[in-house]
């Protein structure tokens, strides 16, 4: 065999090898179950930006910007949504309470998906309570450079819902991060008691500094209300 054709061989097969690859690389667990070690693992496989990178903070701070007059800026929109920010990493409390699903289709307020969440009010942990940070990057708590301007944002709005009615959640919240890179402001609202049909809320962001933002938003759910856990669900999760 000549030396070309040993070559096309080869090359031939490294491409096949590099198309494989990509392609697994497109799947994503629907079911996001995930604790705190494996959901950093998720990340890094679908790979997001290393911890010490500060280029999504500058893309979003422009884009922010533009024009004078700050544009609406997602947290949660729809399954895979390329306009998403933040990751539900942030697992707190009996975190073995809670399962997250976020390409539930099933009466979504908007576009094709929500997202769901099953509490059970176990108490694996013995916490109590239970509750998920949206973060940037995935699992900082404060240690690690991330976050977003989002100066020129008055408030964060989100959209509701219970399975059956009456289920109680502890607080909706924005930051409240604290650590060497400490988010700088702290809002929230709660307790809320969710109905089955979709219902708007807002946390008021007006005077807050939001020059630096690492926990996009969170939720904490406890057992005292919800002593047979709870059902709901969260949609348009943004920053306006």
């Amino acid at each position: 065999m000549s030396y070309r054709n040993v070559f096309s061989a080869s090359a031939g097969l490294i491409a096949a090898l590099v198309f494989f690859s990509i392609s697994g690389c497109g799947e994503r667990k629907s079911e996001l179950n995930l604790p705190p070690q494996e959901s950093k693992q998720l990340q890094a496989a679908e790979g997001v930006p290393a911890p010490d990178s500060d280029s999504g903070k500058e893309t979003v701070a422009k884009a922010a910007s533009k024009g004078g007059e700050f544009k609406k800026f997602f947290v949660y929109a729809d399954r895979g949504y390329f306009k998403n920010h933040y990751i539900p990493s942030g697992w707190m409390g009996d975190y073995g309470d809670v399962k997250i699903n976020d390409a539930w289709a099933e009466k979504p307020y908007s576009r094709k998906t929500a997202i769901k969440i099953v509490y059970t009010a176990q108490k694996k942990q013995g916490a109590g309570w239970a509750g998920i940070y949206w973060q940037d990057p995935a699992n900082n708590w404060g240690n690690l450079k991330g976050g977003y301007d989002l100066t020129g944002a008055k408030k964060l709005t989100l959209w509701a819902r219970g399975e059956k009615g009456g289920e109680v959640i502890t607080e909706f919240k924005v930051g409240g991060i604290n650590g060497e890179h400490s988010d700088s402001a702290s809002a929230s609202i709660g307790p809320v008691t969710l109905g089955t049909d979709w219902k708007e809320y807002t946390i008021d962001l007006k005077d807050e500094d939001l020059s630096l933002i690492i926990g996009g938003f969170s939720f904490i759910i406890g057992s005292m209300e919800n002593p047979d856990g709870a059902t709901f669900y969260l949609d348009d999760i943004a920053f306006e």
